[in-house]
């Protein structure tokens, strides 16, 4: 899936949970939501795309820092 599209739908879901919500509420929240939906290769696409994507909203920025680090502990732990 082009990245561009993975931004666009994260921005999406960050979008939704953010409305009324802490930030890093609806940062955990997005997280969440892509981890139980997506299909894992989306997920793997995101975490190599990474938080440094200007495209991304603060809160999917997040979430995507909070993605990153969950794969980061998911390896680390084998």
């Amino acid at each position: 899936m082009h990245a561009e599209i993975l931004v666009r739908m994260i921005n999406q879901i960050a979008e939704f949970y953010g409305s009324g919500a802490e930030p890093e509420t609806a940062a955990k929240e997005t997280l969440s939501h892509v981890q139980r939906m997506w299909a894992h290769r989306m997920c793997r696409q995101m975490v190599e795309i990474g938080a440094a994507d200007p495209g991304l909203s603060p809160v999917a920025r997040r979430a995507v820092e909070l993605l990153v680090a969950s794969d980061a502990a998911k390896r680390a732990a084998g």
